[in-house]
């Protein structure tokens, strides 16, 4: 099996990672304002039949293992409007107790937007699918106008509903089961996280990307994060995180262990 991966220690763990050998084009602050201009043209960017914008393709996105660090094609606020539940819980962090990435468990849905390896989108007039290269996992959008059910089954990677806005695409996901953590570095939500996404398809032929969490659990606020993905010239590689986890075999990582569904998760 061909495979780039390589484990580094992040917070004193092994959390598997690959490496590509990929060309990512990054962006500045001032080149996000300029992306962002709603000036910009829009009659050249593809389109599926039903004319919404098309993003179907393979996209890198800028790495962000921390939400609170601005770094290239991507900005967010430097500190967090924790409530005291939220911030108790950043305080208490400890990867070393159990990180679930490193035992191989779904990364979520906000820590897979923010992983360094690329992604591809799956789109028709009815649906949106997110490819995931890391961890090798997937996620559906429905964008045929259907409600959530009254019963949503907590999830990894929550349940999540797409509509248009003129030519945005903004899906909003809940019913997250409360096992993840919003990044690498490990800022904390709750079950009540309800994640923004909103896509807008760039002349340029980039997507202009926000997310905005909004989790009154863990925050008094909601707040955004904004981004830029550059199309990916290649493709998704296989992504086995079992495969040389040593650390996990070895014992150096303490074995997950899912908190139970109550009100305090």
């Amino acid at each position: 099996m061909s495979m780039r991966v390589v484990f580094v220690l992040i917070a004193s763990l092994a959390i598997g990672l690959l490496t590509h050998n990929f060309h990512v084009t990054v962006l500045g602050s001032s080149q996000l304002a300029a992306l962002n201009d709603p000036s910009l043209p829009s009659n050249t960017i593809p389109r599926l039949s039903n004319g919404k914008p098309d993003f179907n393709g393979i996209w890198a996105r800028p790495y962000v293992p921390d939400v609170t660090q601005v770094r290239p094609g991507h900005e967010g606020p430097a500190e967090l409007p924790y409530t005291p539940w939220g911030l108790e819980n950043w305080t208490n962090y400890d990867p070393r107790d159990g990180d679930y990435t490193a035992n191989c468990m779904p990364f979520g849905l906000s820590r897979s937007i923010s992983g360094p390896f690329p992604m591809r989108i799956m789109q028709n007039e009815t649906h949106l699918s997110f490819l995931y290269e890391i961890g090798y996992w997937f996620h559906i959008v429905p964008l045929d106008g259907r409600g959530l059910p009254d019963y949503q089954e907590p999830a990894w990677y929550g349940h999540s509903l797409g509509r248009w806005e003129d030519d945005t695409l903004i899906i909003e996901t809940t019913g997250f089961n409360g096992y993840t953590r919003l990044d690498t570095r490990g800022h904390p939500h709750s079950n009540e996280l309800h994640l923004v996404q909103t896509f807008d398809l760039l002349e340029n032929g980039n997507i202009h990307f926000t997310v905005t969490i909004d989790d009154p659990k863990t925050y008094t606020r909601p707040w955004t994060n904004e981004r830029i993905f550059t199309p990916f010239e290649g493709e998704l590689m296989e992504y086995v995180c079992q495969e040389n986890n040593r650390s996990l075999w070895e014992g150096r990582i303490k074995p997950f262990s899912p908190p139970w569904r109550d009100p305090e998760n």
